[in-house]
């Protein structure tokens, strides 16, 4: 289902996504980072993702649609490579608590707190091995 109306709240960091059945969902900007669909973050298989820190502050400085099926956005910190398609967001809009619930589960096995800035040297781009 594609949003009637988005709203970038740079104030409050949350992505507003409203649709025709009158549902609006609001999606922090951390969130959607640490979540981001690229392979810089997924990985290019199962275990290989990335685990995402230090992005609570992140913003969203610009967000353009792709074609009719995605919106990209680029955030603060440089990260850009995440299409999130309409099927996607309204995933994350429909599991949000659960999602959160499981990257901070992550980070609590992994030792790491959400603040922590990300590991140079134990990450790999996309290019890498």
């Amino acid at each position: 289902m594609i949003p009637s109306n988005i709203v970038v709240h740079q104030q409050s960091k949350v992505l507003e996504l409203a649709y025709e059945n009158g549902k609006t969902y609001r999606l922090p900007f951390e969130f959607l980072r640490v979540v981001s669909p690229s392979a810089e973050v997924q990985g290019h298989g199962p275990g290989q993702e990335t685990l995402q820190t230090g992005k609570r502050e992140v913003l969203i400085a610009n967000i353009e649609p792709v074609g009719h099926y995605a919106l990209k956005p680029s955030f603060s910190d440089g990260h850009d490579s995440g299409l999130y398609s309409w099927d996607f967001l309204q995933f994350l809009c429909e599991n949000h608590e659960a999602l959160w619930k499981e990257h901070l589960d992550k980070l609590a096995a992994a030792g790491l707190d959400r603040d922590a800035p990300m590991s140079i040297a134990g990450g790999k781009s996309c290019g890498s091995h």
